[in-house]
């Protein structure tokens, strides 16, 4: 089940890509900026511009304890059309002959980028499509890298580039901010860098979060161990808690929002890593 895909990007691999979201991810990271894409199935967003505040979402909804769940009917009763579902079901084949009329147009260099959520949380479905793909189109993962080993391993025989985030160093900390280990997510990395795949590492820059000099001065040490020269890094974006109140959800960062993100570009070159700030 796809949720977006966006043509013409620029900044999800090499080249000028389409990417193309997959709804589903086993992380609840606390600034997540694409929320739609944490639940596996079809949800129903709401649009808070242009509402008159007439309820019939409200009215047409069902009770549930934690609030109001929109229907279909109150997607029908809306008098300005501010709901929608979110989440379309698409077949392989018909998703990937798609693409594939954009192949010319992309190029050699570009290409098409699977993204999430977190593709992994639809391995067949992902597979399939990189299998179709494979030799046509090239084609990339954009990961948290928090799946088994062995779903990792297949699929770096598939993708021809990986996007691979390394957000927290600290194990409880990471924990605390994406509700998961980062065992699992740092055995892949090592995966990855052994397989000879191309790859780029980005760091998500969460202010006092992942910006600490001791978060950048860890994972400069995993990275010069395992001969990585170049990262992108990502600074917070502020308007990140938007998208929640469209879900009827609050957003609850658990961190300054409104605190400066820290480069610390004299760390990354202590190390010899290039950074290029995204």
């Amino acid at each position: 089940m796809c949720f977006s895909i966006e043509e013409f990007s620029v900044y999800d691999g090499p080249g000028i890509r389409t990417s193309v979201f997959l709804k589903g991810c086993p992380l609840r990271c606390t600034w997540c900026h694409n929320p739609e894409g944490q639940v596996y199935g079809r949800q129903i967003v709401r649009s808070p511009n242009g509402c008159i505040g007439c309820n019939n979402c409200i009215k047409y909804a069902e009770q549930t304890e934690n609030g109001p769940a929109f229907t279909e009917k109150s997607i029908e009763n809306c008098p300005g059309g501010l709901l929608r579902y979110c989440g379309e079901e698409c077949e392989p084949g018909e998703l990937c002959e798609k693409l594939l009329k954009n192949a010319s147009i992309l190029g050699k260099v570009g290409g098409v980028t699977f993204s999430g959520g977190e593709p992994f949380a639809q391995r067949d479905f992902l597979f399939e499509c990189l299998g179709k793909l494979k030799g046509k189109m090239h084609t990339a993962i954009q990961t948290c890298g928090y799946t088994d080993a062995d779903t990792f391993r297949q699929a770096l025989t598939l993708c021809d580039f990986m996007l691979f985030d390394i957000k927290i160093m600290d194990d409880d900390l990471h924990r605390k901010y994406t509700g998961v280990s980062n065992e699992r997510i740092l055995e892949n990395f090592i995966q990855l860098k052994n397989s000879g795949l191309d790859f780029v590492v980005r760091i998500p820059l969460i202010p006092g979060v992942s910006d600490t000099e001791s978060n950048i001065r860890q994972s400069c040490e995993f990275f010069k161990e395992n001969g990585v020269d170049y990262v992108e890094l990502l600074p917070y974006n502020k308007m990140a808690g938007g998208k929640y109140k469209m879900l009827s959800r609050s957003y609850d960062p658990k961190f300054d929002t409104e605190a400066q993100v820290h480069l610390h570009p004299e760390i990354f070159s202590e190390y010899g890593i290039k950074t290029a700030v995204l």
